[in-house]
């Protein structure tokens, strides 16, 4: 006390406002319910924020936007614990996904399709079509830290589809063609396709 007089007098003892300032402070539990609700069902571009995923800094916009509350990273970093969230890498999910006929699929459709495959002794096949490009590059590569791993590749870029089809147990069947897939070339690429599915089950 002695030196905060030497150094500025009784000013030094003046007592100073507490509290947080105007604007500042914390969710009640309703308002709390409401954010962990929203970032668990949409994704910030979906909410009109100027992000693609949760981070702190989207919260806290979130958060100002909503209820003009303001907040600092490490406290959105304490809710979103308290939560039960934390970082993750994201699955990419088309929005048009139909989660009500995914389900009706598995409990219903599925089963029964199983069983009429048993009886036919049958094998069932799930189905995709994609394209590759010859300068997609995928996974990721062990290199120095603050070196990024360059892959060298022809500048000729040039692409193609592939219709593939895999069973439960893992033997799968493809084919690389040209052009679209249309439905009237489905059975001709399923013929195609089974010496493949032979050879890769083995």
């Amino acid at each position: 006390m002695g030196r905060a007089r030497q150094g500025r007098g009784l000013r030094a003892l003046k007592p100073k406002r507490r509290g947080r300032r105007a604007g500042e402070g914390r969710l009640d539990a309703t308002q709390a319910a409401r954010i962990r609700a929203l970032i668990g069902g949409k994704m910030p571009d979906q909410l009109k924020l100027p992000f693609y995923l949760w981070t702190r800094a989207a919260v806290v916009d979130l958060i100002t936007r909503e209820y003009g509350v303001t907040v600092s990273l490490t406290t959105v970093g304490r809710y979103l614990k308290a939560w039960g969230m934390s970082p993750q890498q994201p699955v990419r999910r088309a929005y048009e996904r139909n989660d009500a006929a995914i389900g009706a699929l598995v409990a219903e459709d599925y089963p029964a399709l199983a069983r009429a495959a048993k009886r036919a002794r049958a094998t069932i096949y799930w189905g995709d079509e994609m394209g590759l490009r010859s300068d997609h590059v995928t996974g990721s590569s062990y290199a120095p830290v603050g070196q990024t791993p360059v892959v060298r590749a022809t500048g000729q870029r040039f692409g193609c589809n592939m219709i593939s089809a895999i069973t439960n147990r893992g033997a799968l069947a493809f084919m690389v063609f040209q052009g679209k897939f249309r439905r009237r070339c489905s059975s001709s690429s399923c013929s195609g396709c089974s010496g493949r599915s032979r050879a890769s089950s083995t």
